[in-house]
């Protein structure tokens, strides 16, 4: 279950435990929020500037996954966790100048993903390279990096 989350305060931030939020409390007070998003987003996909216009295409795309961890139990809403857990492999590549042609560096960042984030999900790094190289070898497609069973 979701832990309890602090109500907010009017004039202020959350209170200290008092009143937690429920789930469902939750969700509802997102949809005005998850609406305005979409709303941004959708405005903006014929704006003139092509950064701009390619920002809204993937926001309006994406959309669900913003919020994600609202409605799916166990989906964090950051990705810290990740982000420290690559950052041996990231500071690793700047300091040994990465790869010297874009294929490399495809095959350093999947190498990279793939060692570090197995372990987190309590599998072996070593297995999935072995099977990724077999598979690769028979012209099929790479195994997946997801969980059989993302929710536990």
């Amino acid at each position: 279950m979701l832990r309890p989350l602090p109500r907010p305060v009017p004039g202020g931030g959350p209170a200290a435990g008092d009143n937690p939020m429920t789930c469902q409390e939750l969700i509802l007070e997102s949809i005005p929020i998850q609406k305005r998003f979409f709303a941004l987003a959708q405005r903006n996909l014929d704006n003139g500037d092509r950064d701009v216009r390619n920002l809204a295409r993937a926001l309006f795309q994406h959309n669900e996954k913003f919020f994600a961890f609202i409605k799916h139990e166990g989906v964090e809403p950051t990705n810290n966790a990740a982000e420290r857990a690559l950052r041996c492999a990231v500071q690793w590549r700047k300091t040994s100048f990465g790869s010297r042609s874009a294929d490399g560096e495809v095959a350093m960042a999947r190498l990279l993903t793939a060692t570090q984030t197995r372990p987190i999900q309590g599998r072996n790094p070593l297995d999935y390279l072995k099977q990724a190289v077999r598979l690769h070898r028979a012209g099929l497609a790479a195994p997946s990096l997801l969980p059989a069973n993302p929710q536990g």
